[in-house]
């Protein structure tokens, strides 16, 4: 089987006081000044929005039709141990209007969809909160 590609995002980043990324396309741009915790922010912004579509494309399989869009509220911690830096991630899902039972099951399906789920699972902590 051939893979299918269906986006590619290219950014370039800079490092340095006025370090910074910006996507190929002239969409996405943000300052990133040293020290760079917006590292954290913008995986936590990625993988959330990524999730956000695992949920929705789990619903859809289920036949589920969501009230409310779901919310993520993620949460990327950069930590150091015995073993160095490390990151560990807590994701808050919400759909409103949603039996939190029916939002767990999508929210425990969706880390089987999300390519974000998928690259860290097994490498970093994760909780996930229904809320």
């Amino acid at each position: 089987m051939t893979d299918k590609v269906f986006f590619t995002g290219k950014t370039r980043t800079t490092s340095g006081p006025n370090g910074g990324a910006r996507s190929s396309d002239g969409s996405f741009e943000i300052k990133l000044p040293e020290p760079h915790p917006t590292a954290e922010v913008l995986f936590a912004a990625a993988w959330s929005a990524c999730y956000i579509g695992a949920i929705e494309i789990s619903a859809a399989a289920r036949k589920i039709t969501l009230p409310n869009h779901p919310v993520v509220d993620a949460q990327i911690d950069l930590a150091h141990g015995d073993n160095g830096y490390f990151l560990r991630a807590r994701l808050d899902v919400s759909v409103i209007g949603l039996d939190q039972e029916v939002v767990r099951e999508l929210a425990d399906a969706a880390h089987t969809i999300c390519p974000y789920s998928k690259a860290v699972h097994g490498n970093i902590d994760v909780t996930t909160n229904v809320v």
